[in-house]
């Protein structure tokens, strides 16, 4: 009788095993479904302009920083506005301009970027682990949060919350957690796609910038 009840324990214990594995396999590949529909909308786009709010905090070092930005995205090219600041980039290198210190800085692009604003929308096509998380109600619309894990155990991000409106498929809300404790949050306020754009608008003009006495510097 004892050895039967064991034997009864162990068959129970496996099949809760098996179960949670195929439940969290399912919750994988229903949330790598869902991320595949919202890759798939924004590639659509000619282009994307998202107002955004940006905020850094971190308890442990007393850090809390609050921001709204823009920018606009056309295949890799985009250009920044946030912190006083604009950034942009032509495909082939990057100008970060700086009003206050009439300053420019030209960089070439690099390939170690983390996630940059080219990528912003579509950072999560590879490199991550995913997971079904919660639904939440926003002002009326439902917002679905896919948990992403880094594979890459050296990252400095533990997880990041992706929050993506199930009517539109468009990303709402992203979440970064570092392993330092530290919390990024960058909430969409406005998303617009396919907008009549400057042909201008990803070119630096060097000379114009020249001509109004910023320092330009080149790494």
């Amino acid at each position: 009788m004892k050895k039967n009840k064991k034997t009864m324990r162990k068959l129970f214990l496996l099949a809760l095993i098996l179960t949670s594995t195929f439940t969290n396999a399912q919750n994988s590949e229903k949330a790598k479904t869902l991320l595949d529909k919202v890759y798939n909308k924004v590639k659509s786009y000619d282009n994307i302009f998202v107002d955004f709010k940006y905020t850094l905090n971190n308890t442990e070092v007393n850090i809390n920083q609050e921001t709204r930005g823009n920018v606009t995205l056309s295949g890799d090219k985009y250009v920044l506005n946030s912190f006083g600041a604009q950034q942009l980039f032509d495909g082939s290198k990057v100008y970060t301009i700086v009003p206050d210190n009439e300053e420019v800085t030209i960089e070439s692009k690099t390939d170690d970027e983390s996630i940059s604003p080219s990528k912003m929308l579509t950072f999560y096509k590879e490199g991550h682990t995913y997971q079904w998380d919660i639904l939440q109600n926003v002002k009326g619309r439902k917002i679905q949060f896919v948990k992403l894990i880094p594979i890459d155990t050296n990252s400095e991000i533990a997880t990041i919350l992706l929050g993506i409106d199930i009517e539109t498929d468009h990303i709402s809300k992203l979440i970064y957690t570092g392993k330092d404790a530290t919390k990024t949050t960058i909430i969409v306020n406005s998303f617009k796609t396919n907008q009549s754009l400057s042909k201008t608008l990803f070119t630096f003009d060097e000379n114009k910038y020249k001509e109004e006495g910023y320092y330009i510097i080149r790494n």
